[in-house]
């Protein structure tokens, strides 16, 4: 369910529009070895392999085993090396790629500077890092109940989403802190004008997402999922949230 969600979200032209700010961000070059820390089902590898070129190489990083393994029932033998591994202690060497990709990644780990560091640390001295992440706190809905949708944004925080709700807008700081250069940062404001576009990407939407996992209390789910089905009825529903694209180069 995983992977399938995770491909879905990867073909929504929103996200799709996310990646294109980042890959301008990241500007990688023919023959460049780049990271793709968190990758997923590694769509996002095979595409900067395109860009690398036959000279280049993309390692496919990943904690999951199992999400390696279904990336790798996926490749489609561009020069991608796929590889579990925790982006917060990983085994790559020292300076040993000349840029790094993670995206969505951050907001899940416990401790994002470390995470951070740790990129910089496999990055060479003029590498590009870019960082793609959510501000879960900029989530804001219209043609629903205001009250209903403030209560259910409270009550599925940290459960439907990610604990570190603000991680995108922070990026930027966490960048200047760590001594990166030439950095660049692009909110990038994606909009749902109607509940299946929306539910893609955002849990809280999604009627496909088991009741037993929702945090409210009983009868605000239902209730809730009526109004958004009723918004879209109608033609009024609408959703923004906003996701940063946060580029640096490694001094």
């Amino acid at each position: 369910m995983l992977l399938a969600a995770l491909e879905a979200m990867g073909r929504h032209p929103e996200i799709r529009r996310v990646r294109r700010t980042a890959m301008e961000a990241l500007h990688p070059q023919p023959g460049a070895r780049l990271l793709d820390a968190g990758s997923g089902a590694g769509d996002v590898s095979r595409w900067l392999a395109t860009k690398v070129g036959t000279g280049g190489e993309v390692i496919a990083l990943d904690q999951s085993a199992a999400t390696i393994a279904a990336a790798v029932q996926q490749h489609d033998g561009s020069n991608v090396r796929y590889m579990t591994g925790d982006v917060s202690a990983m085994t790559l060497p020292t300076d040993s790629v000349d840029g790094v990709w993670c995206e969505r990644v951050l907001q899940h780990v416990d401790n994002a500077d470390a995470a951070i560091a740790e990129l910089i640390r496999v990055t060479r001295p003029g590498g590009r890092i870019c960082l793609i992440d959510t501000d879960w706190e900029s989530l804001a809905f219209d043609g629903v109940p205001v009250r209903l949708a403030e209560t259910v944004m409270t009550d599925v925080h940290g459960r439907l989403t990610p604990k570190q709700l603000d991680m995108g807008r922070t990026l930027r700081r966490r960048l200047v802190d760590a001594h990166l250069v030439n950095v660049t940062a692009t909110p990038v404001t994606c909009l749902f004008a109607d509940p299946a576009s929306a539910a893609v990407v955002l849990p809280m939407v999604n009627p496909m997402v088991p009741a037993d996992t929702w945090p409210t209390s009983p009868g605000v789910r239902d209730k809730w999922l009526a109004h958004v089905e009723a918004a879209g009825a109608r033609g009024d529903f609408l959703a923004v949230l906003t996701i940063w694209v946060v580029a640096g180069t490694v001094a």
